[in-house]
């Protein structure tokens, strides 16, 4: 039987390693991640948009690694903020903060904004790079509302203060299965299915 060929999700992020191992399953590949390839380095995402860093950590990584590689980055877009935090969400509350702080920093600055002045959406741009230097890239959103605290345990990053109307719940109240049927990350990995099928051949 002919072993798969291996395919590198680029993240330290163990809450998107989990969704993209569910997302990703049933395709020609043997997932694989930057512990087990022995990848200790870290890309600095210097990019200005979340393709800029998503085609940057990919590239990177599928050269230091020879496989093909999966790399993505995803923000959160809030419409009263004029689309910040974007590309620099994990950072926004500073450097080595934790989720919560970091909500408690944007609920913080939303403070005096009303409801119907809370809509938002997660952004998530895949970028799936070749060691021969072919990158591609695919695009999911998903739009909601910020709101006006914290609420549920799943999930990670900005997920408990993000309310989804249609279901009446934040994103952190969802099962895994749930979320991988809406979020930005499961929108954009249905793109990018096709894309790896024909590099899984």
């Amino acid at each position: 039987m002919i072993k798969p060929a291996k395919l590198l999700v680029a993240t330290n992020n163990p809450g998107k390693l989990r969704e993209y191992v569910s997302l990703l399953d049933g395709l020609p590949f043997e997932l694989t991640t930057l512990a087990k390839a022995g990848i200790a380095d870290d890309v600095e995402e210097t990019g200005s948009s979340m393709e800029q860093n998503a085609i940057q950590k990919a590239s990177v990584y599928s050269a230091l690694s020879g496989l093909i590689t999966l790399a993505d980055d995803s923000g959160l877009e809030v419409d009263a903020l004029g689309g910040e935090p974007g590309p620099f969400s994990r950072r926004y509350a500073g450097d080595d903060v934790s989720d919560r702080e970091r909500n408690d920093f944007l609920l913080t600055k939303l403070r005096s904004v009303p409801w119907e002045g809370r809509g938002a959406r997660f952004r998530c741009v895949i970028a799936i790079a070749t060691p021969e230097g072919r990158v591609e890239t695919c695009e999911g959103v998903c739009e909601g509302v910020i709101a006006l605290d914290s609420r549920g345990e799943g999930g990670f990053g900005y997920d408990p203060i993000f309310h989804l109307p249609e279901l009446d719940k934040r994103m952190a109240e969802l099962t895994l299965e749930e979320k991988n049927e809406i979020s930005h990350r499961a929108r954009a990995a249905q793109k990018a299915r096709p894309i790896l099928e024909l590099l899984g051949k």
